[in-house]
């Protein structure tokens, strides 16, 4: 059985367990007949023109795992950002872990999605902010939509400065053969609040995973956002990342997004501007080898006037990997005042690799400042050359060179500790020891 006919099939066992009298009933029955409809996307669309599904949909998924209790702290440690204290929310399986969280708050709703979907208290929150801003007619989100139960929901109430990051980590067991998971996450950011998250998907073992994951974002009036995404998974892994951002007045959203493990990444990053003066930063570092594929689709739909927005995304692509990088920008008519700019850089170090990027503006209001570019290059010959000549060794030369190209996107994180952990994953990356201080 092909994976989309048993997913639809297997929705009428999962539907069992819903109200059917409930309006969340309504959600997922109408997301799987969208999705039943549409299927999964394939490279005849334009937006997956150069990333290709076929082989990962293959796999004879687990849809619904067993939970998995056995896992300890000290097993996956080292996948939590641990010099630094933070709120943490673990999922194993796709059901939530107690013994690898870390919820106590003051001041902040921080829980699970089934238990917002579930409770009353929580009740105006998911009817005003529960799936508003997805696409719902992307097939992908509507298929995790209509399989919603687990993921984190984060709500923080107007004027609350969080005091210390939140970790959002989904770890994989590889219990079953295969396994396909469906994250959904809701973050609800008040006016004037503030908040930092760092987010992980990160398979134990080399058993193929398929996650398709949905967030959700909101950022009210003169709030701030701060996101950080580590992709630094397993050869087996792959996933499929949705995320939509709405932003209200006077907001300040960032989205650094760090791809540099796993089999095939697909990230949709989705900015809305819903009022005026809102600031919107998207960056990005990709270096992949092998037969690795990343793909990064952004949108930012300027709609309202005196708004900024900021992209930057580095590339090194080596052996047979494929980068994909499709920027778009939406000037809308009334967005007059716009400043966005846009920029993709990659360097490819084999003959074969391959990267495929498209920037793009569309424009329909005339007072605006609005650039975009790309360059696919290779690594400065005179500028090895004067590295070498100084007594330092081709690899680190290399090395060193590469680091310095990706750098300026490391110096707009703000957590020093996310800093110094993707300074050792691209020095690990690269095989070489840049000599930081971790």
């Amino acid at each position: 059985m092909e994976l989309k006919d048993k997913l639809v099939s297997s929705f009428f066992a999962y539907e069992d367990g819903l109200d059917v009298q409930s309006q969340l009933h309504d959600i997922c029955s109408d997301a799987i007949k969208k999705f039943d409809k549409k299927g999964f996307p394939t490279k005849k669309e334009e937006a997956w023109k150069y990333t290709s599904l076929n082989a990962i949909l293959k796999q004879n998924y687990s849809l619904f795992p067993k939970a998995e209790t056995g896992l300890e702290f000290k097993d996956v440690m080292r996948y939590f950002i641990h010099d630094i204290d933070s709120y943490k929310i673990a999922f194993v399986d796709g059901r939530y872990s107690s013994n690898l969280s870390a919820t106590s708050h003051d001041g902040l709703d921080v829980c699970l999605m089934s238990s917002a979907l579930s409770k009353p208290k929580y009740r105006a929150i998911i009817e005003k902010y529960f799936n508003k801003t997805a696409n719902t007619e992307d097939s992908l989100t509507a298929l995790n939509t209509a399989f919603i139960k687990e993921g984190a929901f984060i709500n923080i109430p107007k004027g609350k400065i969080v005091d210390k990051p939140i970790q959002i980590l989904h770890f994989s067991t590889g219990k079953e053969p295969a396994m396909m998971l469906q994250p959904r996450n809701l973050i609800v950011v008040g006016e004037h609040a503030q908040v930092q998250i760092i987010e992980r998907h990160q398979s134990l073992t080399e058993n193929p995973v398929l996650t398709n994951v949905v967030t959700e974002i909101f950022a009210d009036k003169r709030s701030l956002v701060d996101y950080y995404k580590i992709q630094n998974d397993n050869p087996g892994a792959s996933l499929i990342d949705n995320t939509y951002i709405s932003q209200e007045k006077e907001s300040h959203a960032s989205v650094h997004t760090f791809s540099i493990g796993g089999h095939l990444t697909r990230n949709n990053l989705n900015f809305y501007h819903k009022d005026e003066r809102v600031m919107s930063t998207l960056k990005g570092i990709t270096i992949i080898g092998e037969k690795q594929h990343v793909d990064h689709h952004t949108l930012v739909n300027h709609a309202c006037p005196n708004c900024d927005s900021h992209q930057d995304y580095k590339g090194i692509y080596s052996d047979r990997s494929t980068g994909v990088f499709n920027g778009k920008i939406i000037v809308e008519k009334e967005a007059q005042k716009t400043n966005a700019f846009q920029q993709n850089n990659n360097i490819l170090l084999d003959d074969k690799a391959t990267i495929n990027t498209k920037p793009q503006l569309e424009i329909f209001a005339d007072d605006v400042k609005c650039s975009h570019g790309c360059t696919i290059g290779q690594l400065d010959e005179d500028a090895m050359f004067y590295l070498r000549s100084r007594g330092i060794p081709t690899k680190e030369a290399k090395a060193l060179l590469m680091y310095a190209f990706a750098n300026n996107v490391l110096e707009s994180v703000k957590i020093p500790e996310v800093k110094a952990r993707i300074n050792k994953l691209i020095a690990k990356k690269l095989g070489v020891n840049l000599g930081f201080e971790l």
